[in-house]
């Protein structure tokens, strides 16, 4: 007599099905603290400021050399042009990254002004378009962070365009920096996406990282897009009733 195992072979032993393993989730990096944040934006000032401070520490030497007093009018100009992109860059740097004082609001003309002085030292060219008449403390910074984004993309020069549009409840603000050799270093552009960067110079992604916690921050969202000889990033955030 056929049995089932004769007819078709040992039957199977049946155990509980088991679920499929769960898929294993996306890498996310490790945000730095605000210890580590503090530290690189800190680093990322010494070093704008560095400069300016060694040209006149430079131009001092040459005052008090016996042996240069030829060059005295050279080292009295040097004092001066550093002396001022200096104070530029500290006036800037108050607004954009520290409290200035207990401002809640700004003159987008007082911005403007500090943000020539920042664009008087470099190659690129400033392209202003903010027709609004006070600006919230938010909207101030994101504003001065996308211009000083603009100054780095555009290493050899160009124009950086910076406007400011509100409506839909939005404020938006954009930049367009186009010149002839337009680029973000990675590491920026992992900063724009609010990731952390292990890769290149902490100096060129804390300061697009910066920008996008800014907006986050305010509720808002930040969008970016690099073509070539054009880096576009605009920032909207929710309309601030003040």
């Amino acid at each position: 007599m056929l049995t089932p195992e004769s007819a078709t072979g040992p039957v199977p032993e049946l155990h509980d099905a088991q679920p499929a393993p769960a898929p294993a989730p996306p890498f996310a990096p490790a945000l730095p603290s605000q210890a580590e944040l503090a530290a690189h934006l800190a680093g990322r000032l010494c070093h704008d400021l560095i400069s300016p401070v060694s040209a006149i520490v430079s131009g001092l030497d040459l005052l008090d050399d016996p042996s240069a007093q030829d060059m005295r009018e050279d080292a009295m100009n040097l004092i001066a042009q550093s002396a001022r992109k200096l104070a530029a860059a500290l006036s800037f740097a108050r607004v954009a990254y520290g409290s200035s004082a207990s401002a809640e609001t700004f003159d987008p003309r007082d911005l403007e002004v500090l943000t020539r002085g920042v664009f008087s030292h470099v190659r690129a060219e400033l392209d202003w378009a903010v027709g609004v008449d006070r600006l919230p403390k938010a909207a101030a910074r994101t504003l001065l962070n996308l211009a000083q984004l603009g100054v780095t993309a555009l290493p050899t020069g160009g124009i950086a365009h910076l406007s400011l549009h509100e409506g839909g409840g939005e404020t938006r603000i954009e930049l367009k920096a186009r010149g002839p050799r337009a680029r973000l270093r990675p590491e920026a552009q992992a900063g724009l996406r609010g990731e952390t960067s292990t890769e290149g110079l902490p100096g060129q992604w804390v300061q697009p990282y910066y920008l996008a916690s800014l907006v986050a921050d305010a509720g808002g969202r930040l969008d970016s897009e690099i073509t070539e000889d054009c880096v576009a990033v605009t920032a909207s955030l929710p309309i601030v009733i003040y």
